[in-house]
This record gives C-alpha cells, structure tokens and sequence, in this order.
C-alpha cells in the first residue's frame, strides 16, 4: 500500500465496539469486494469494501473476516480467511498477506487460508443462532450489481434457513459514525495532501487553461503524497459548468474572467476529504462574484457554528436554509414576496440552492451515520452551502470538513486551506 501502516489497535478497538453491538451467540461475516472486470483481461483497480477493512485493516482482496464473540473455543471467536498466496502469484503480482502479517495488520490472532472458509463456518454454524448479514443500506446507495457479500448472504440463506438473521448495518451506521482519533488523524492527512494539491493548483491555472490539465496538476499532488488518487469523481467546473452540481467532464477551457468551481479531494489510506473552492480564472474576482463569493462563505461559517453535540440534520437544514434566505433577499436573486408565498415543501431559496448543506465524512465520502439521531462528539460533517444563477453563468459553492467537539464550534480539519477570496487572489497574483 501507498499509506504508511496503520496502528492495529485501532482495528482492535472498531471490532470490539460491532460485537458489543451483537446479540448473544451470533456470527457476523465480511467479504472484500471483486475486482471489477472491464473488458477482454481488464479489470478496475480494486478498492476495499469499507466495512473489512474497518473491521480487520486487511486491504487485499478475496478475504473474509468471521467475528463469533461467544465462540466456545478461543480460535473461532475471530478469524481472517485469506488467499493463500504461491510463487505464481508473487511473480505475477507480487506476494500477498502472509498469516504473520495479517496479524500485525489487524491484530487478529486466528488467520486461515479462504479454502478453509466453508469447513470453518459450518463448524461455526453448529455453535451459533444467528448471522449477522452485511447489506448495503446507506441512504444514497444505488447498487445494480451483485457483490461480493451479496452472493454470500444468498449461499449463506440457503445452506443455512433455520439460523436467525439480524443486520450489520445498523450497527457499523453508529459506530462508523463517530471517529476514533487515529480515525481523525488519517481524514486530517487526506485533507493536508488535499491542501498541497490545491495550493499547486493556485499557481497553475491562468486563461485558456483546460480543465482536465486541472484536474492533473491535482492527481500529480495526491500521488506523490502517499495517496492512491481522488476520494470521488472530481468536479473541475469554468463558467457556467459550475451550475451542473455532478459536472465531472471536465473537458472544456477556462475562460478569461470566469470561475472555476473545483470540488476534489485526496484519498488517504482508504479515508477521504472533500473540499469545494472557488477560484478566478484570471486571478482576481469580480466585483459580482465576490459579493456572491462572500455571501456564500457567511452561510458557510454560521452553518458551521450549528454542527454541535444534540442537533439534528434535518432541523439544522432548516436553520441553514434560513440564512440562506437571507442572504439571496440581500443579493437581490429573492424579494419578500418570493418568501411570503413560498411553497414550504420547496422553499424559495431551494431554486438558488438545492442541494443539502452537509453530509457525514469518513472512509467513505458520502459515510455511515444515521441521520434521524442526534449528532455527537467526533462525528465528521462537510459544510458546503452554494449559490447557483445559471442566468449569470455564475455558480458559487465552499465546502470544508469539520469534527464535531464535545463542546463548542466543531473543528475544521480544513483551516490551513486558503478560502478568503482576497487570500486566493493574493497567492494567484504573488
């Protein structure tokens, strides 16, 4: 792996809070996900599914991780199955986790190698009641093809009906939610190459530049960084580009006198950041965007202030479409009769910003958390409020990450990352 190893007893810590979560005398099992095939003999780079690596750290494919809490016998209480690795495979690829390395990844003890998997769990299943399946049910997931750990829980149902089932999700929803401090420590790197990447940018772009020559300077800076790449799709948006909010062509040329939305972050060992700036092509706003720039990051810095222990999601983009509101009567783009007679389902504001304010941020960008609780201590948000007047060619959006603290305004692991306007102009113009 590209990221510097990872302290074990974290992995330690992430299991012992699922199975604190799990009824008595159950199992709970985790698949790696596929490697993804394109065409002929090609495949998609492999990416972890986030839940084993939470869980165990393992970061290979083909694994398998079977906590049984109260197993009878010390072996079966958690194990890892892994693909046994063989000369060819350490010619051709290059050698995998070895039993003893597994163990100083993850801490676990009992490592096996996959063919023993279905003797094992069999074994497993005389002693256990129930299995804990571990399906996809984030709030945003659109899944169209079958995984890894979907085809186990369909083998899984029909080699053993008379076994209870209960769901992992609702468990790791909570606990991922919340974030260890080496957890904080890896999302705070992840932003800190995020930074480099974009203050490289800040030197770089100048009329007539392209967006995807953008979008390189900023792979250049991840990689070169310990980090495999974007956390997501980036979105290099010029001019009127900015007002498709999922814009990720990023293939046209930046033009003198426009902006250049660059919503982007750096992956860190699998953790991510997210980060939204907006920045001049030609080194200096306009008088118009500033004063929508400005107004943009006031929303951004009150919404800020609400990410505290207790509030919940939904209220707090209530609260935030009120300053929002605010802000679009004093622009100009809203009058009080827009608000009088708003539909409350789609208030006015929602035409110049559509999109929520803040999501939760982890090992996944778009991460685990249950959105009907109350937010607590460690929890990771992204602010990211935006104004959008396609009639203008104009479409502003500034997003940070922050961690929610016990008390007071939650941290911004994002501070270092220039977002006043006249620091982005000063830095373009040195």
């Amino acid at each position: 792996m590209k990221y510097h190893p990872i302290d074990r007893n974290l992995f330690i810590k992430n299991r012992a809070k699922f199975t604190a979560g799990m009824k008595p005398n159950s199992v709970a099992v985790f698949n790696s996900n596929d490697i993804y095939p394109v065409s002929a003999d090609s495949t998609l780079p492999f990416a972890q599914h986030r839940d084993i690596f939470y869980l165990s750290g393992v970061d290979q494919e083909e694994s398998i991780l079977l906590l049984f809490p109260d197993a009878p016998y010390a072996h079966l209480k958690e194990i890892l199955f892994l693909k046994e690795t063989n000369e060819h495979i350490a010619i051709w690829e290059g050698e995998k986790l070895t039993k003893e390395r597994a163990y100083e990844v993850s801490g676990i003890k009992s490592v096996m190698w996959l063919q023993d998997f279905h003797k094992t769990l069999n074994e497993v299943m005389t002693y256990a009641e129930t299995m804990y399946i571990n399906t996809n049910e984030h709030y945003r997931a659109s899944v169209e093809t079958e995984t890894r750990e979907a085809r186990f829980v369909k083998w899984w149902k029909e080699n053993y009906p008379a076994h209870k089932v209960e769901k992992s999700n609702p468990i790791l929803q909570r606990i991922r939610s919340i974030k260890e401090s080496e957890e904080l420590d890896l999302i705070q790197k992840a932003c800190d190459i995020t930074e480099k990447g974009f203050r490289r940018v800040l030197n770089f772009v100048k009329p007539n530049v392209m967006e995807f020559e953008i979008e390189a300077e900023f792979m250049h800076e991840f990689l070169r960084n310990r980090s495999k790449g974007f956390a997501y799709t980036p979105i290099i948006a010029s001019g009127n580009n900015a007002n498709v909010l999922h814009y990720i062509e990023n293939n046209q040329q930046c033009n003198s006198g426009d902006l250049i939305l660059l919503d982007v972050g750096a992956e860190y060992a699998n953790y991510s950041s997210d980060m939204t700036r907006m920045i001049p092509v030609s080194g200096k706003f306009t008088n118009r965007q500033k004063e929508v720039y400005n107004a943009v990051l006031r929303v951004k810095n009150e919404a800020t202030k609400m990410l505290v222990p207790g509030n919940f999601w939904k209220q707090y983009h209530v609260e935030v479409g009120k300053i929002m509101t605010s802000e679009l009567l004093g622009l100009g783009l809203l009058d009080k009769a827009d608000v009088q007679n708003e539909n409350p389902d789609w208030p006015a504001y929602k035409k110049y910003f559509m999109h929520g304010t803040s999501h939760h941020m982890g090992l996944d960008t778009h991460d685990y958390g249950l959105l009907y609780e109350p937010m607590q201590a460690n929890m990771v948000f992204t602010v990211e409020p935006g104004i959008y007047i396609p009639a203008e060619g104009l479409g502003i959006r500034l997003e940070d990450d922050v961690v929610i603290q016990k008390t007071g305004e939650p941290f911004n692991l994002m501070r270092n990352i220039p977002i006043e306007a006249e620091e982005i102009e000063s830095i373009m113009n040195s």
